[in-house]
């Protein structure tokens, strides 16, 4: 539970360290609502900069592959299964959703788990049950699960579209833009109980750049955020697990095993960030018949967006969602422009949620 003296020391602590002007981000769409929810930005001294970066999936995967996907939805036999997030993300052209295709006649149907898909599969062997797999690291083992049981099942009527995505290439090629100005990362709680302190250690070794991984507890992120600030002050960077409860050095070794059993990395296209090398997860050969992408012959094109949304710029820390033109005047939860404003994880949606300035 929340401390709320242990968070007035916490905030005391931050505003007497010796800092100019410093930007830190956060990587995590859970870290996004609870620091907005708790109106931790508006807490910070003025000088302290928090600002979110690509850690919504929603939020990251490009317009391209949700118009691949809609056209998916709309092939004869096809139950498309999702996450409830993904069904009113729009593709290239606004207002076109999975809810709209459903509303057309497409069958998508919303799943809790990768694992009910595979069960309407075993319950439906006339139709093509394709699950989309979006996400990073936290839910991409339940999506290898599937994958691996169907094959032991021998069903043949699943498959999945993976449009999962992995952490680290996503941070390097963020460190990589001409425009970076980020002086520490607040690391995904959720993505490090996968890979471990481990994962992130490429951080200080390779790019000098502090990270300590977070709860998501208001305590918890404030302590996260000044265990960071003290390693920039002290210009000692290193990663720091503040989340010891659920994170272990070595991260889940079943996990990433079954990560390794079900995928290879493979280029991928991320939204704000173009395409990256050994970014996405990508089925296995050997799962080859299970692959979506393969069965149905998809090759996302190249969309070009005319709505003016501005998600890729907040999602790379560019802008805030309030600096974005559409925001709240043309873009709301109710009628969304773009995915940061419809994911339960989006900046957009935190901003407007909470009202951050």
């Amino acid at each position: 539970m929340r401390s709320d003296e242990t968070c007035r020391k916490l905030l005391e602590a931050i505003a007497d360290l010796p800092l100019g002007e410093t930007q830190i981000m956060e990587v995590c769409g859970t870290h996004t609502m609870a620091i907005a929810e708790a109106g931790i930005r508006s807490l910070l001294p003025e000088h302290i900069r928090l600002i979110s970066g690509p850690g919504c999936p929603v939020c990251v995967t490009p317009p391209e592959d949700i118009d691949a996907v809609l056209e998916l939805s709309m092939e004869p036999d096809v139950v498309l299964t999702s996450y409830g997030d993904m069904l009113r993300v729009p593709g290239s052209r606004r207002g076109d959703s999975l809810m709209r295709r459903r509303a057309l006649g497409a069958d998508v149907r919303i799943v809790y788990s990768p694992m009910d898909a595979v069960e309407i599969a075993a319950q439906e062997p006339g139709k093509q049950v394709v699950f989309l797999g979006v996400g990073f690291e936290t839910t991409a083992p339940g999506t290898a699960a599937a994958l691996l049981t169907a094959k032991e099942r021998e069903l043949k009527s699943f498959t999945v579209l993976s449009l999962l995505k992995s952490v680290e290439p996503a941070l390097r090629a963020l460190m990589a833009t001409e425009d970076f100005a980020v002086d520490g990362f607040l690391c995904p709680g959720h993505v490090a109980t996968i890979i471990g302190e481990a994962g992130f250690r490429f951080l200080p070794e390779e790019y000098r750049m502090p990270g300590v991984i977070s709860g998501f507890e208001t305590e918890e992120i404030l302590t996260a955020v000044y265990l960071l600030l003290k390693q920039i002050t002290d210009g000692a960077p290193k990663i720091q697990n503040a989340y010891t409860k659920a994170v272990r050095p070595e991260g889940n070794i079943l996990a990433k095993r079954m990560l390794e059993r079900a995928f290879t990395l493979q280029r991928a296209n991320w939204r704000g960030l173009g395409e990256i090398p050994e970014s996405g997860f990508a089925l296995r050969e050997e799962l080859s018949d299970y692959d979506a992408a393969k069965r149905f012959r998809i090759h996302p094109g190249k969309a070009v967006l005319q709505n003016g949304c501005r998600c890729g710029d907040v999602i790379t820390g560019k802008l805030r969602p309030r600096q974005c033109p559409l925001f709240e005047k043309v873009c709301t939860p109710e009628d969304p422009v773009g995915p940061c404003m419809v994911s339960s994880e989006g900046a957009c949606a935190a901003a407007y949620k909470y009202q951050e300035i």
